[in-house]
Parts: structure tokens; sequence; C-alpha cells
């Protein structure tokens, strides 16, 4: 199952386990099942702390592999062979169930540990999907700190029965004891915060009690981890606060115009620029949304959580996400149908027809991906012509399940309460209405600007939301820098974001040193 390079990797990993961990595999005859054997004893052979034990529990789903940490009787599941994305989620829960320490601060673990309730957690995932690591690993974070709570990984692929008994259409897809509690991207201190609303209140009190920054970072995409090393770099004291760290980056399937790296993956780059970042002293404050800013003696600025942060100067870089198509039906059926990744979703659509709304670069990958899971693909593009480079039309036209039709207009996508089950358009050369049945709708359409919580500052956007910048990342407002895909900044990639980070963090040094007021800089 394993080859002999990452057992070797493995092997040398595994040496920081230092108590048992028991592998309970629940199999049947299936192909699926032989490979979760044959990854269990492979991983078992790698450690003298890791032992299989088969078929431990008959209800068990199958396949299935319960990791048992002997000593704290901890239990983190996968149903299902973890395998792509989910391999590190794997490994991690084999070492911190083995004893070997997870990074989380003090705080964090005394909240988990005094949770004194059962809580059963159940993450459907596809292992296509780069956004369910992060939150199976902070799931199964708190199972192997308190073993009250348990966690399972369920690959919705290889589970359909489950998934449309549920009705789950977008992943990652969280239920707690059976009932819904996240869809979505949701990282460990929001979860703790939903698990404890005192957690939330003593989260706030602690950030507003942090020193004035010299220079705050709005965002951790990879405009904001730049700007944070550049910052940092000069001796500044920098903060970064985000919702997560990496942005929309984390979605990103492949990444090959990065320059001087061939090809890479969007989680993969992340980790790397929150390492990069990490090895500087710079506080990084996740899990947190910014609602407004303002200038008193310092900048002001105010988090959903209730907390206020101070800074002598800030750089904005809060990224974009995707648009949405704004019609009837689309918020309705949001998760249920209606997706915007479809590496993340497409598996959930597994020999079923869907349609992909947007025919430029993002539109045909999506088209092209999809073709190869779902029983067939049409593509609508509002415009006379597609937009996408002419290779991946090429490639996609060559598919003989993907239907493109062009000059259209989506007007409604149509569903039976419960999920999407067709989609409405409008010829626009002959004004005809037209219908598909259809089980899902991926919509490409482009980025919108997160500037929606500057709309009453002092931070001039454009029409179109971008933040107005002038060359050195200054904003209209005194001290404020801004940078990456939020802003007028032209052409919105990754190598352009990181370049403007660094622009803005400097722009901001400059203003330190030259003009601010002495009184505060002290």
């Amino acid at each position: 199952m394993l080859d002999a390079q990452i057992k070797s990797q493995l092997k040398e990993h595994f040496k920081n386990i230092n108590s048992p961990v028991e592998l309970r595999v629940a199999l049947d005859s299936s192909d699926k099942s032989n490979e979760l054997n044959s990854l269990a004893h492979d991983l078992a052979a790698l450690s003298e702390h890791l032992t299989v034990v088969e078929n431990y529990d008959i209800n068990a789903r199958r396949p299935s592999m319960v990791v048992s940490s002997v000593e704290s009787k901890t239990q983190l599941s996968f149903a299902g062979v973890p395998m792509g994305h989910e391999f590190t989620s794997l490994v991690l829960a084999l070492l911190h169930s083995g004893g070997h320490a997870s990074k989380l601060d003090h705080d964090e673990v005394e909240v988990i540990k005094a949770i004194d309730k059962n809580l059963n957690f159940e993450v459907y995932i596809s292992l296509s999907c780069q956004t369910c690591p992060q939150v199976v690993q902070a799931l199964n974070t708190l199972a192997v700190n308190n073993p009250k709570i348990t966690t399972t990984m369920i690959d919705g692929a290889l589970f359909q029965q489950e998934v449309e008994e549920r009705n789950i259409m977008a992943v990652p897809s969280v239920y707690l004891n059976g009932q819904l509690f996240s869809q979505g991207a949701i990282g460990l201190s929001d979860i703790l915060k939903k698990l404890d609303q005192n957690s939330a209140q003593k989260e706030a009190e602690k950030l507003s009690s942090k020193a004035p920054f010299d220079v705050l970072v709005i965002g951790g995409g990879p405009a904001g981890a730049s700007a944070a090393v550049y910052a940092a770099r000069k001796g500044l004291n920098t903060g970064v606060v985000a919702e997560r760290f990496g942005g929309q980056v984390a979605d990103t399937m492949s990444i090959e115009n990065f320059i001087s790296v061939k090809e890479t993956e969007g989680p993969k780059l992340v980790a790397q620029l929150e390492q990069h970042v990490k090895q500087y002293d710079v506080d990084v404050m996740t899990g947190n949304r910014v609602t407004h800013i303002e200038r008193n003696n310092y900048l002001d600025i105010e988090l959903e959580n209730g907390a206020k942060l101070k800074a002598k100067s800030v750089v904005i870089s809060t990224g974009a996400r995707w648009r949405n198509v704004n019609v009837p039906g689309e918020q309705e059926y949001k998760g249920r149908g209606v997706a915007y990744c479809p590496h993340c979703d497409g598996p959930l659509f597994k020999g079923k027809p869907v349609a992909v709304i947007g025919g430029g670069n993002s539109g045909i990958e999506a088209a092209i991906d999809l073709a190869n899971i779902v029983e067939h693909v049409t593509v609508l593009e509002f415009a006379s012509e597609l937009k996408a480079d002419q290779v991946l039309i090429n490639k996609a036209k060559s598919i003989p399940n993907i239907d493109i039709r062009t000059n259209v207009q989506t007007t409604e996508i149509l569903g039976d309460t419960n999920k999407v089950t067709g989609l409405q358009y409008l010829d626009r050369d002959s004004g005809e209405a037209h219908s598909i049945v259809i089980a899902g709708v991926f919509v490409q359409i482009g980025l919108v600007p997160n500037s929606e919580w500057l709309q009453n500052s002092d931070v001039e956007i454009n029409r179109f939301g971008e933040i107005e910048i002038d060359n050195k990342g200054s904003t209209s407002m005194q001290g404020v820098f801004a940078a990456g895909d939020v802003t007028t900044t032209p052409f919105k990639q990754i190598v352009i974001a990181m370049g403007s980070g660094a622009t803005a963090s400097l722009g901001a040094f400059e203003y330190l040193i030259r003009e601010l007021d002495p009184a505060v800089a002290a």
C-alpha cells in the first residue's frame, strides 16, 4: 500500500510515538477493505507501539479504522481509506494518539479538557477536497485531548447511501450527535466557540488585552503572509488577524504559475507560507473576522466577537471570494446542489448530471475535472465566446460528456425544496427559454473583493468593491495600506499578491519611520 520512500519517512516520524496505539479495523470483502487492511498493517510495521486489531466491532462502518490510544482511551475514526489529502490527517492522528503533543496553546488545551459531555462528531469529506483535512484535523485535536469526544471522518464517495439519506451535497459537512453542526471550512477556535460561549468571551478579552501592534495585517492569504514576513524582518511588532490562514489559496487544487515552483497544490503552499511567517515573532490570530476600523490615537480594529485591537499601521489583505450568480434558487440551495469548489464537492455528484456556470479558465477547468466523475457537464457562458485559454477550450471540446453553450443567461436554479433538480437559462440570441435536468450547479464566474466591512470607514473603495491604493500600497486612510485581490491591483494572481503584500508592508514601515506622530510612535 505504501511505497518504500513513504515508509522510510514515516518510520522516522513514528519515533515520536511513545505510547501504545491500536488500529482497530472493520472490514468486508471489498477492494477498499483490502486497501485499508493493507494500509493498517503497513503502518503497524513501522512502530513497535502500533498494533492492528481486526473486526473489532460488528456495527462499525466498513471499511473503517479507529485510531485508539490504549492509555488515554481516545478514539479517532476513519470510515474509508484515508489517503490523498487525508493521509496527513491519519499520520497526525497516529502521532498525537501515541503521545506526541499537538501544537496547541495552553488555553486551548484547558478549554478542550474541560468539556464534560459526550460529543460524537462525524465529518463527511471527499478525498479530493483540500479544505476537508483542516476540519478533520481540528476535530481530531478535540478527540485526542478528551476521551469524551469522538470523531469520525467519512468518505462521502464511499458511503453514498449515508450521503443521500442526510442529503449531503457539500463537504466538509460536520454532524454533532446526529445533528448538522457546520458546513464548509471551520477551524478549531470556531468549533470551540460554538461549543462554549464562554470560550468566545475569554478569547475576546485575551485579544483586547494585547499591546498595540506596529503593523497589523488583516487577512492571512499570500498578500498577508508576505506583508507579515516583511514587517517582522524589519523588527516591527507584527500581528496577523484572519478567519483562516491561506485564504482562497487553501481551496486551490493545482498551481502551475508560481515562479520557480513547477507545480504545487494550494494547501501545500499555505502550509509553507504559515511556516515561513511563524519563523518570525508574528502573532497569528486566526478564527477572527474584522468588522470595523477607525483612527483615534491609534488605529482601532474591531472584531466580530467584540474584541478590539490597536495598531500604529495596518495592511488590509482580505482577498476575494467566489462571485454569486444572483439568480432565484442560488441562496436557497447553497450546500444542497449549488457549489463553488468542484474539487471539494465533485465526488458527491458521481454519475449525475451537473452544470458549470462560467466559461473562463476556472469554469472550463472545473468542467474538465468534473467530466471524469459525473455523468454529464453542461457549461453555460453569458458571453458569445468562451474566455478560457485556448488549450483548455480544446481539451473541453474533446471530452464527449461536456456540452458547451455560449451566449446564454442563467435565470433560475430549480429544486424540490431539498436539493437542486434543474436549471433554467435564456438563449440571448433567440430569447427562447430552456431548462435542463441536473443534480448540481458549480458557479465559476470570477471573484468579488472582501471589502464590505470597510463601507463605513475612511478607506476609499471603487464601484467594484476594490480598495483604492497608490504605488506604495497606501489607502485614503492615514496609516492604512492594502494589498492583493481586495485592491485595485489589476491582475489577481498569487505571485502578484505576494509582491503587493511586500510593497504595502514596506510602505507601512516607511510611514512609521517618517510620517507617524512621534507621540504615537513612542
